[in-house]
């Protein structure tokens, strides 16, 4: 009955004799026994896997292609370090992604640096790194970049961020490529066209392409295909207009990955083919050669990746309305279900399948009553001491973690063929107290 879960797990995920979870070779319980809870695990082999696919499926059906890791997904040293190994770019979104990017050796010529308000320290450093683009995102970065660029003695290689009015039907607060948005240049405003204008005149710039992004989840295939028609469109226009050389063209990303079992994701190829596919055409029609694509996954490489475990400690039943199954964790961990109402599977790691069920809700600690991590979910009969599992909680889940209430965020754990490796160490109250001036 719950076995069915299984799929939204990462795909080394397997169930022993003694009917408990096993995730990259090791048993749930044996991690926790070993590094507590709350505990976020990653699959070394479903994010490899994930990385071979996106180069794999995307390359089968288009001559040159660069795939660049959305590192707001989830990023630390280690883990871009393997993306390096993995032949993959990094698309970086403040500073603090490109000094961890650059701590880890990550190349820099790899590096897209994205952003809508990127500030001159920023900038700064990616410019003294030697980044491989910049994508431009406002007037004022524009400005910006150039004067900097300038003082460098550099002539930078840039995209231009277009808002192409596109919208991908996934949540308001992820849609990015609508004319209300804080992102990109809109094409309906004529700000974008502006923008090119100002762009290729910059003395200290070089406009290699243009860059998009619809928003995130993405089930469908038709805003892609919309997207790259009116980017293609425009720049048609801006080579006709105004000269521009196309030598690169990103879509973005926001491919969509499986979180509950009745919410299947499209294939990486499905995505491949009609990105692919469209940009074919639109070429043709426009009169291009083929650019440079370059796509931006981030939740798909990472999300099945990581599991997330949890402790059951307090267990309240209210007759005729509700249990509710408390964890050491929750919303400080794990904001996603707060803000944008996301729902996630769970089994309890000891007794994957069982004959006996319950209706619960699993909350978290934290003081706030929005502190949910699933509502109504049938489990095995649970209690106090039992682990948690939740299933694709690879992606955003630590980025966007927080202290509330002074709680130490959880450690790192990949996973591996049998072997467990610490990528962080679960952070402590010292950890936090030590920025207090006191």
């Amino acid at each position: 009955m719950f076995r069915d879960r299984l799929p939204v797990f990462p795909q080394t995920v397997q169930v022993d004799s003694r009917n408990h979870l096993v995730l990259g070779g090791v048993t749930a319980s044996a991690l926790v026994e070993r590094f507590g809870t709350p505990l976020y695990v990653f699959d070394e082999a479903t994010l490899r896997g994930q990385c071979s696919a996106f180069i794999g499926e995307f390359s089968a059906r288009y001559p040159d292609v660069a795939v660049s890791y959305a590192s707001k997904a989830f990023l630390n040293r280690p883990f871009a370090r393997l993306l390096a190994e993995e032949g993959l770019g990094l698309d970086v979104v403040s500073g603090g992604e490109v000094a961890v990017a650059k701590s880890a050796g990550f190349p820099p010529g790899r590096v897209y640096f994205h952003g809508n308000n990127k500030g001159p320290e920023e900038l700064k450093l990616a410019l003294d790194w030697g980044v491989g683009r910049i994508v431009v995102d406002g007037f004022d970065e524009l400005r910006l970049l150039n004067i900097l660029a300038g003082e460098s003695g550099l002539r930078q290689d840039v995209l231009l961020r277009i808002s192409p009015g596109v919208d991908p039907h996934t949540h308001h607060h992820t849609t990015t490529g609508i004319i209300d948005s804080k992102f990109g240049f809109s094409l309906a405003t004529g700000q974008a066209q502006e923008a090119m204008k100002q762009a290729l005149e910059a003395t200290n710039l070089s406009v290699i392409g243009l860059h998009m992004h619809l928003g995130s989840p993405i089930f469908e295939m038709e805003p892609f295909c919309q997207g790259i028609e009116v980017g293609m469109q425009f720049a048609a226009a801006m080579r006709d207009h105004h000269g521009m050389e196309l030598r690169e063209f990103s879509p973005g990303g926001g491919f969509a990955i499986q979180y509950t079992v009745d919410a299947p994701a499209p294939p990486i190829s499905a995505y491949a083919e009609a990105i692919t596919g469209a940009l074919r055409k639109a070429c043709e029609t426009y009169g291009f050669d083929l650019p440079k694509l370059m796509i931006e996954p981030g939740r798909a490489i990472v999300g099945r990746a990581g599991v997330a475990l949890y402790s059951v400690g307090a267990i309240k039943e209210i007759p005729g309305v509700r249990k509710y199954v408390a964890v050491d964790g929750g919303m400080g961990d794990n904001i996603r279900p707060a803000i944008y109402g996301s729902r996630y599977e769970a089994l309890v790691a000891g007794s994957v399948e069982s004959d006996g069920k319950e209706r619960v809700t699993i909350c978290g600690k934290y003081c706030e009553s929005g502190d949910i991590l699933i509502k109504d979910i049938e489990l095995p009969l649970v209690k106090h001491g039992d682990i948690i599992a939740i299933p694709a909680s690879g992606a955003y889940c630590i980025p966007m973690a927080s202290n509330y209430n002074v709680v130490p965020r959880p450690p790192i754990i990949l996973v591996n063929d049998g072997h467990a490796e610490l990528w962080r160490r679960r952070e402590t109250i010292d950890d936090i107290m030590g920025l207090d001036v006191f």
